[in-house]
């Protein structure tokens, strides 16, 4: 259990919330703008609400907080209670959120660890700018044991690695995912990985999410990494559609100055309310 020095006082209780899923990914996000949660242990808070079956369950919390210069910003935890820089589709579910609380209009920004995200509401959906990728990296061959792989990676907001396959249904993504993500090469953050398949409409993209430490239905920034390496490998065109492991589609925007280096990254997709609620003082024990 917590303990009792890092649980909101229960005057603090119900803490209102709203479940919201990005393709699958599916998020508590709670309007903080008061910082009603200023002295407690948040990382302890997100993994303990977090907690499917035992609590209102997600992928992550998202914390919508005050900004001097956006119109907000926000704290993201995955389901382990570590912090994340960034995440697509925990992104789109903040900004529509946001726009319904109406803490912004149709077009916004708000600030990240990953840097300024720009967001405009598209009816149910959201299409966001996310930060200029860095650190790429291409063809970097790792032994899995049984097999070795030609991966490729790109920062996104957070690390990615994109490993392409034949039999995308095939691949034990927690096995390998786990084994890239905790490798020597990508310490001491880690990685997320992708496995990608080409399609005849897009890419086929299953993810195995650091702080998830599992496959998650969908990854926004892993979608985006995704494109740009099959991009840069000349297997796609902007705008590209990738089909997340939940069965919905993203739609990838890429697009150039000039020097046919990638720096203007779109994602758009769906960011579902699924519905408000109270988390009760058990929630947490």
């Amino acid at each position: 259990m917590m303990p009792s020095q890092a649980l909101p006082s229960a005057h603090q209780f119900p803490i209102p919330f709203t479940k919201m899923s990005g393709t699958g990914n599916d998020f508590i996000i709670i309007d903080h703008r008061q910082r009603f949660l200023a002295s407690v242990d948040l990382s302890q808070f997100a993994r303990l609400v977090c907690r499917h079956k035992f609590s209102a369950g997600a992928d992550g919390l998202i914390l919508i907080e005050e900004d001097a210069r956006e119109d907000f910003r926000w704290q993201f935890f995955n389901a382990d209670g570590s912090r994340a820089e960034m995440c697509g589709n925990g992104a789109r579910c903040a900004a529509r959120f946001a726009y319904r609380l109406g803490i912004a209009q149709e077009t916004m920004r708000f600030q990240t660890e990953a840097g300024v995200i720009t967001a405009q509401i598209v009816e149910q959906g959201v299409k966001i700018k996310l930060t200029a990728p860095v650190n790429l990296q291409m063809g970097r061959s790792i032994d899995l044991g049984d097999s070795t792989k030609m991966l490729h990676s790109v920062n996104t907001g957070v690390p990615h690695v994109v490993c392409f396959v034949d039999d995308l249904a095939a691949v034990p993504v927690s096995e390998w995912g786990r084994t890239i993500r905790y490798h020597e090469i990508y310490q001491p953050a880690g990685t997320n990985v992708n496995f990608v398949q080409a399609t005849n409409d897009g890419l086929a993209v299953r993810t195995y999410e650091r702080g998830v430490e599992g496959e998650t239905m969908a990854c926004g920034t892993g979608a985006v990494a995704s494109a740009l390496i099959a991009a840069k490998l000349g297997l796609v065109k902007s705008p590209v559609q990738v089909t997340t492991s939940g069965g919905e589609k993203l739609v990838i925007h890429l697009e150039s100055q000039g020097s046919g280096v990638i720096s203007d990254v779109y994602l758009e997709g769906p960011a579902k309310i699924i519905y408000d609620g109270q988390l009760q003082a058990e929630a947490l024990t």
